[in-house]
């Protein structure tokens, strides 16, 4: 890539992800907070570099992208790392597991931090919500430990994958937020991705990131609440 990427980000949001790709990528990119405290997701200006008003953001030499898995792919599709390629036979499967992921299991964890964005002010929705959201959650869980042991190149690798980085995030944030509703969830019960994690948290691109938001020595395997040097992750 011949100009630098600029990364729009709040600290411990989906940009994590964005972020440990590009250091595992070794590719150079600055970085824009986005500050959440100020509700600065919501402004217009930052609208007409993200239209959803989400985190996170790259800005490109080709243009502005959004969401989280199409910044992922476009960055394996430009530098060829950290997924199977398009021509290769286990392209197929990997996609799929990335839109689960996306589509699947980061969108249901995104309704049990927000359940009122979902289903409005009424508790009783909001609960419900959280439980049927949670049910996805353990059902995607278990495919992805099942994923795990199977052996894949791209996935629990020695090697991390675009997937990797993606899980272990979400891993993170199961094991935090809401803060004091965190029960139904324990790493120790998944070997494989809590495997993943650990390896991951060794890495020195996950260390840097670590450094650069305040994310902790263990930010995957054995999480703690961020204290990042600048912005707030809510």
């Amino acid at each position: 890539m011949e100009s630098r990427l600029c990364l729009y980000y709040a600290p411990d949001n989906a940009s994590v992800i964005i972020r440990l790709a590009l250091e595992e990528m070794g590719l150079p990119y600055d970085t824009r907070l986005v500050d959440r405290a100020r509700q600065e997701q919501k402004t217009e200006d930052y609208r007409r570099i993200n239209p959803a008003g989400l985190i996170p953001a790259l800005e490109t030499p080709g243009g502005t992208l959004f969401e989280t898995a199409a910044i992922l792919l476009w960055l394996t599709e430009r530098t060829g790392l950290m997924a199977p390629p398009p021509s290769s036979p286990e392209r197929g499967a990997f996609l799929s597991w990335l839109t689960y992921m996306s589509n699947t299991h980061h969108s249901a964890l995104r309704q049990t931090f927000y359940p009122d964005q979902y289903v409005g002010a009424d508790p009783a929705a909001q609960l419900a919500l959280i439980t049927q959201t949670r049910r996805i959650l353990q059902r995607g869980l278990a495919l992805f430990e099942t994923l795990a042991g199977s052996g894949q190149n791209w996935f629990n690798a020695a090697t991390p994958s675009i997937l990797d980085c993606y899980m272990a995030a979400t891993l993170r944030w199961m094991a935090l937020y809401p803060r004091g509703d965190t029960d139904w969830f324990n790493l120790d019960t998944y070997p494989g991705l809590h495997a993943l994690a650990r390896r991951l948290d060794t890495r020195p691109a996950a260390i840097r990131v670590a450094k650069a938001e305040g994310l902790g020595p263990t930010p995957f395997s054995a999480p703690t609440f961020p204290n990042p040097p600048e912005g707030s992750p809510t």
